[in-house]
Order: C-alpha cells, then sequence, then structure tokens
C-alpha cells in the first residue's frame, strides 16, 4: 500500500476541493484514454468480422484480401465488393466512425470539402454513394461525416480524434523529457554554485537566445520532419524553461540546517540532493508541469499550422486550423480545430491552477 506523508495527504486534499481543477484532470485524462483507443473508436477498418465460421480481428492484424475472394495484398473493407463478400457469409462489426484520419470518402454527396452531413438536405445526399457503393436517396442513406470532411474528403472527427492523441503524446514526451534534463541541470547549477553556476549560467543565455524557429526551417529544408525528429529539436531548446526555478530552489536549500547537517554525517552529494534537496524543489516543478505540457501542444500545433512540423497527411491539429484559413467557405475546419485546442489549453491550464493553489505554502494548508 502507498504511504503518503501528512504533507502530500493535505496536498491531495487541497486539490480535491479545487472543483474545477478536479473535474478538468478527469474530463482531460477521459478524453486522452479515449484517444488511446481510437483505433476502435474511427477506422476503416472492423472491429471484429465473422467470416465463413472464423473471428476476424481487422482493427489489431492485417488479412490479405484473398481471404474474402480478392487478390490484394492489404484488404479495403470499405470496397463494396468485398464488403457484400463478408456480409454474405457472415457479419461486420463497424467502430462508430467508419473512417481512419487518412481515408478519403469516395461517395461525398458535395466536393470535398464536403459539409456536415446533418446541415445537407435530402437533394444534396442523393448524390452520394451508400456504404454498399448503391445510389442514395435520402441523408440517412450514406455514411455520415458529422463535422464534416477536409478539402481531400477526409473524415473531421477521425482528424479530430486522431489529432488530438498524437498532440498530447507529443507534448507529454516533450515536457516529461524536458523537465528531467531541466531538472538536473538546475540542480546541479544550484547547489555546487560556484564556477559551476556562473559558467553554465552563461551556456544557458546563450542557447536560449539561439533563434530556434529558423533552426527548424533550416533542418526541415535538410531532414524530413517526422515525429521523433521535432521531439529531438525541440527537446534542445525547452529544457531550460525550469531551469531557473529549479536552480533558485537548489540556491535557497543548499544552507538550510539540515543540508549542513547531511553533510557532517557525511552523506555524498548526490544523496543529499536527490534525497533531501529534490523533494522539496519538486513543488514548483509539479505547479509548472502542466503549464509546461499546454505549451509544448501549442508549439506543435503551430509547427504545423506553419508548415514545419509534422510530415503531410498526419493527423495534425495545426494542420486542420491551415485548411480552415485555406477554406474559408468551410468554417466546420477551422472551428473545429480551434474548439479541440482551445478546450484542451483550458483544460490544462485549470489543472495548473489547482495544482499551484494545492502546493502553495501561504494557503494555509
Amino acid at each position: 500500500m502507498l504511504k503518503l506523508t501528512p504533507i502530500t495527504r493535505r496536498r491531495l486534499r487541497a486539490f480535491a476541493t479545487h472543483r474545477r481543477g478536479v473535474w478538468s484532470l478527469w474530463l482531460f485524462l477521459a478524453a486522452f484514454l479515449l484517444s488511446l483507443g481510437a483505433e476502435f473508436i474511427a477506422n476503416d477498418r472492423p472491429i471484429l468480422i465473422s467470416y465463413k465460421g472464423e473471428w476476424l480481428f481487422p482493427a489489431l492484424h492485417d488479412y490479405p484480401e484473398d481471404k474474402f475472394g480478392g487478390f490484394l495484398a492489404e484488404t479495403d473493407y470499405r470496397d463494396p465488393v468485398i464488403f457484400k463478400e463478408i456480409e454474405a457469409n457472415g457479419w461486420i462489426i463497424w467502430p462508430p466512425v467508419r473512417y481512419s484520419y487518412n481515408t478519403h470518402n469516395l461517395g461525398l454527396p458535395t466536393p470535398a470539402p464536403s459539409a456536415p452531413t446533418w446541415m445537407l438536405s435530402d437533394a444534396q445526399c442523393a448524390h452520394g454513394k451508400t456504404f454498399d457503393g448503391g445510389a442514395a436517396q435520402t441523408c440517412r442513406d450514406i455514411e455520415w461525416n458529422w463535422l464534416g470532411t477536409d478539402d481531400q474528403g477526409r473524415d473531421v472527427v477521425a482528424r479530430l480524434i486522431y489529432g488530438f492523441r498524437i498532440s498530447v503524446l507529443f507534448g507529454l514526451l516533450l515536457a516529461s523529457i524536458s523537465s528531467l534534463v531541466g531538472v538536473a541541470a538546475g540542480a546541479v547549477q544550484g547547489y555546487f554554485g560556484g564556477w559551476t553556476d556562473l559558467l553554465m549560467q552563461r551556456f544557458i543565455e546563450i542557447w536560449s537566445s539561439l533563434p530556434s524557429l529558423y533552426l527548424l526551417i533550416i533542418l526541415s529544408a535538410i531532414v524530413t520532419p517526422s515525429f521523433f525528429v521535432l521531439l529531438g529539436i525541440l527537446l534542445a531548446f525547452s529544457w531550460v524553461n525550469l531551469v531557473h526555478v529549479v536552480r533558485a530552489e537548489f540556491l535557497r536549500a543548499r544552507n538550510f540546517d539540515y543540508v549542513r547537517a547531511a553533510r557532517a554525517l557525511g552523506l555524498s552529494n548526490r544523496k543529499i540532493m536527490v534525497k533531501h534537496v529534490l523533494p522539496n524543489a519538486m513543488t514548483a516543478t509539479l505547479t509548472f508541469l502542466p503549464f509546461i505540457l499546454s505549451a509544448s501542444i501549442t508549439t506543435l500545433t503551430s509547427l504545423d499550422f506553419l508548415g514545419f512540423g509534422l510530415p503531410p497527411g498526419s493527423p495534425s491539429l495545426g494542420e486542420l486550423l491551415l485548411q480552415g484559413k485555406s477554406n474559408l467557405q468551410a468554417p466546420w475546419l477551422g472551428l473545429s480545430g480551434f474548439a479541440v485546442i482551445a478546450v484542451t489549453l483550458s483544460l490544462l491550464v485549470f489543472i495548473g491552477e489547482a495544482l499551484r493553489d494545492a502546493y502553495d505554502p501561504r494557503k494555509g494548508l
């Protein structure tokens, strides 16, 4: 059983009294956990197929088309021929949204970017195709795009779900790794001080003054941007965010009596830093983490909007905003992307405010 210190229990109680922060935390965790199972929510592959007495799981495993009488190496389950073959010899369970982030809807009732289906009339929907490839009569006969499609006929809901997941995962990785590096650098600076602190401070000042955006533009012309390439480049500059906060905490705590007592008892500098000083310095670090996470998500969104982010075709909230800017006649693109980003960042800010209040010693906990 996890044993919590009295101070930690008081902080948890203080956080629990911050209703807006608690609800924001639960909503953010629920949205993130649901996005981790995006393949079972929005996918152009069925979740489960019963075909000629055999159970198949296309969402988890690739099946060649010859299993259903075709000849291609990969099965297109949206192909009307394959769909009718499976329906004739079994049944299919589809995800709630029958599109993945890269699925092109070839049976749109209106030219792409197509408006949300609930905004269309039956006369407009009659130009679309049914799921099995037939001619539609009303809007009830076609596959619905609840938030419309982008300019390539890809479902906006599916791209929002996958884009949210990749944005949060990118932000979590960037915030976690940069925090570890920043805390370590700040701890060394603050604890040892002297020339160590002076030299590292000058290095950080020079390093943080480098134009990271220009470097990204130059590197994107040399190296094809990808998830981990962007993560590495941004990590090289984002680790300085926490250095000054942790450095100040270590500078303040290194002359306290309990640190001097630990030195007199013969404890090594590493043990004093990790076991005695760092727990006190983590208070400021933990309250900063939600804000660092929101800044990381904003950075990726901005780079995608400028065209220096993830490769073309990747699910991206910033790329959806860029499409909204380029297609002003399709307001559902920009509005949907803006809504997801605004809600995500607002939840993270509310969580950060609740943590800040819970860890604030002036609150009289």
